[in-house]
């Protein structure tokens, strides 16, 4: 029994257990606030541009089954709007990224002048080695 429990605490504590964790959790948290965006933001501009159409009280029935389609095809443009809002801030975050390293990279290259101390320094050396 005591194996079985350090194997598992042994796995539990493993790099990469913890990372899926962390990352569940802030998923979790970036999707209620691309979900407050879309719902809040964006779904009510679009509704104005479309002038409230809701194709959630489609339906269509056969006998005693309901077919509720238009809720179906609202959850599709539900699933379009999310994916391009998530998209457009991918696409965001990754120019901001990018800009970033093309800083580092910028700050990287430069070559610094020594200072006078280190220059002073290199002309002694070198009349020492001589």
């Amino acid at each position: 029994m005591k194996a079985f429990v350090a194997e598992f605490r042994a796995f539990a504590m493993k790099g990469n257990v913890i990372d899926l964790a962390v990352a569940v959790v802030i998923g979790a948290a970036f999707g209620k606030i691309v979900s407050s965006l879309v719902d809040n933001i964006i779904t009510p501009f679009i509704g104005l541009l479309l002038r409230g159409i809701d194709f959630s009280g489609l339906s269509y029935t056969v006998g005693d089954a309901t077919l509720t389609y238009g809720a179906f095809i609202q959850s599709i443009i539900d699933f379009i709007i999310v994916a391009f809002v998530i998209f457009m801030v991918v696409k965001a975050l990754n120019r901001a990224q990018k800009a970033l390293e093309g800083e580092k990279e910028a700050v990287a290259g430069k070559s610094v002048e020594p200072s006078e101390e280190v220059k002073l320094l290199r002309e002694i050396r070198d009349s020492l080695k001589r």
